[in-house]
């Protein structure tokens, strides 16, 4: 067949027969790496090592410690776990099975939710059919073919996906690995014996589709690693993880909690928590004053006709909750409110309440927003994702020529408020496009879109922004550049958005009047500069263990009386620190003074200042500092110095 040429990653290259497998030339390359190979990228695409080299190629292995060979090895892992529950419920139904950043699961359809017991069984099946060592092969039918394959099968949630690719015209890609066929575009790992390591670590209720109106499935997720000491060391860090996770911990110290009489996704703030909030929303709001922000505060609820024109109604009604009758939201006539979802719509009114010029450019609005949306319930996590939350919210209008310094402004004081607590080098940025091939979900059209988003790389180009591409996750209205967080356990979320919108100022009709004396449309942009205070609670939680740094603890100084002796002394001393703006506390119960300090050390706080008779006869305080334990007497006003400090620098640790 004749020699082909392969590029490596390093440069060098390699000659082969045409027809030689991705795996045979990886093995050519170095036994070790092929034994370490998952995928490979041929020309740029990531394809199985079964594949066949027929051409002239840039060839690069992939292994786990690539994010796509990672990915195939445990979405191969997914394809495990599917096998060993056919087997051993031959009547469970197939949904979906993704690798994901933490491992994989997979969706079924059973009559009843996985226990404990048949998790322990499903995992024995997995190594049973891992020891086997079965070959994972790839193949294709035509749509009709497909369809009347899976009908054959049984697999009505398969049926479906394989319905949607077959109105593209594309043929349908199987996996076969024994006697279990699933429909998968992979890629794969070679056979099931390359995942040495694994683990089923949960299982839970999971929509179809993400859909609440949709069947409720039963999920099973999991991880797989090709080490055992991998595996172990990331199920002690979960270990760890779920004694950080907010929900519970946030529950524990008494920062939040829900009832079932009030409803999913509404939490309640507990004093504690209504105090961080408190202290972040005035740092916040005082900051974006000082870069010349206008606070306002517009409704909770507008008339339908206000999301028309914004294009939510269309484009977002399904998340929003619409007020009234439901048999009259088609009535054109009809009076129907709905809980606002964002703020623009309302903020852009305040635009409107007059004429503008070129001179008021930059206008930038800002406010503290309470706003409202139907979560499927299966979505919903403590206080990560909610159905009313409160945002820092902002909409700036600004000619042509401002756009990129005031881009670069928002973006300047998004990093400098989540710098201020200790969430900035947690961030992954993405820049998220639209995806043209769902253009129903956008309005606008395809010429301004990618004039829009070209226009936005360059922007970030310029202001060295590391990001990450991905088309889907635009605003119906314009590119975004998201600021990405993962919890302790991985699950990723956007805390803060900065938007880039060029369609509504002229659906509502928002124009200014230039220096050449012309009615002009301004360019729009949406962004928060903290992002929902929920959600960022949560992430606190968290990243601190409820160990917060002393300027928004909501408790910064507990005084600890060793008796009732020293009650009238330590009421002063508490007189004095509150005097002084500490967020103080005195312990008065009559319990000892050992045991008020595990209390204390319990609910973290940063100091406890402990009096007795010496305290008392010199008017000091003895100091217990959290994560330094005695640090000695000093005099109340040196404590106070120190505390006030902290709290005026920011300090984190």
């Amino acid at each position: 067949m004749g020699q082909i040429k392969l590029t490596l990653k390093t440069g060098e290259t390699r000659e082969v027969e045409a027809g030689t497998t991705a795996f045979q030339a990886t093995l050519a390359i170095g036994q070790g790496l092929a034994k370490a190979a998952c995928v490979c990228k041929l020309n740029g695409r990531i394809c199985d090592l079964s594949t066949p080299i027929t051409e002239d190629a840039a060839f690069e292995v992939l292994t786990f410690d690539d994010d796509a060979g990672r990915r195939a090895f445990r979405h191969t892992a997914s394809h495990v776990l599917a096998h060993a529950v056919k087997r051993l419920y031959p009547a469970a139904k197939l949904a979906i099975g993704p690798a994901i950043d933490t491992g994989f699961y997979y969706d079924f359809d059973v009559d009843e939710p996985f226990t404990a017991e048949q998790l322990a069984a499903i995992e024995t099946e997995m190594k049973k059919i891992i020891k086997e060592d079965l070959l994972l092969e790839q193949f294709a039918l035509p749509a009709d073919e497909a369809s009347a394959l899976l009908q054959s099968m049984g697999e009505p949630y398969k049926e479906e996906l394989c319905a949607e690719h077959a109105d593209k015209g594309e043929a349908i890609s199987f996996y076969r690995q024994g006697d279990f066929v699933d429909l998968c575009a992979g890629p794969h790992l070679r056979k099931t014996g390359q995942i040495k390591a694994f683990a089923l670590t949960s299982a839970t209720g999971a929509y179809w589709r993400g859909d609440a109106k949709k069947k409720m499935l039963q999920r099973i997720y999991g991880t797989a690693f090709p080490k055992k000491e991998q595996l172990e060391a990331y199920l002690t860090s979960l270990e760890e993880a779920k004694k950080r996770d907010h929900n519970k911990l946030g529950r524990e110290l008494e920062i939040f909690t829900t009832t079932d009489v009030i409803g999913q996704g509404l939490p309640i703030l507990l004093p504690k928590g209504t105090t961080i909030m408190r202290i972040l929303q005035r740092f916040v709001e005082d900051e974006e004053e000082r870069r010349g922000y206008l606070q306002t505060k517009t409704p909770l609820f507008a008339k339908r006709e206000l999301y028309q024109i914004s294009g939510h109604w269309d484009h977002y009604r399904d998340d929003m909750f619409v007020l009234g009758d439901p048999s009259v939201f088609e009535d054109p006539n009809a009076e129907v409110f709905a809980l606002r979802p964002m703020t623009c719509p309302f903020q852009f009114q305040a635009y409107l309440n007059r004429p503008r010029s070129y001179r008021d450019l930059p206008l930038r609005y800002n406010e503290t927003s309470t706003l409202f949306r139907n979560e499927a319930s299966g979505e919903m996590h403590g206080l990560i994702r909610v159905r009313q939350f409160t945002i820092s919210e902002g909409h700036l209008a600004c000619r042509p020529d401002q756009l990129e310094d005031e881009f670069a402004e928002c973006l300047d004081l998004a990093r400098y408020c989540l710098k201020a607590v200790g969430l900035e080098e947690d961030v992954r940025y993405r820049f998220s496009l639209w995806d043209e091939n769902n253009r129903e979900k956008y309005i606008g059209d395809p010429a301004q879109w990618e004039t829009t988003q070209d226009a936005m790389r360059k922007l970030l180009d310029r202001l060295g922004v590391d990001y990450q591409e991905e088309a889907g996750e635009a605003a119906f209205y314009g590119p975004k550049l998201d600021f990405q967080v993962k919890n302790v356990f991985g699950k990723e979320d956007t805390l803060v958005t900065i938007q880039i919108d060029f369609q509504l100022a002229e659906r509502f009709g928002m124009t200014y009047t230039d220096a050449d004396g012309q009615k002009k449309f301004p360019f729009v942009i949406h962004r928060t500069s903290i992002g929902c205070y929920e959600r960022l609670l949560a992430l606190l939680i968290e990243k601190y263990a409820g160990a917060f740094p002393v300027w928004f603890a909501p408790e910064q100084v507990r005084v600890l009386p060793i008796s009732e002796k020293y009650m009238n002394t330590s009421r002063a001393v508490l007189q004095s620190l509150r005097g002084a703006g500490i967020r103080a506390a005195l312990d008065e119960r009559g319990e000892k003074i050992g045991y008020k300090i595990r209390e204390g050390q319990m609910q973290k706080i940063p100091y406890m200042l402990i009096i007795g008779e010496k305290e008392a006869e010199t008017g000091t305080v003895a100091v217990r500092k959290r994560g330094g334990g005695d640090i000695g007497a000093m005099p109340l006003a040196d404590l106070i110095a120190r505390v006030l400090d902290e709290d005026k620098t920011r300090v984190l640790d």
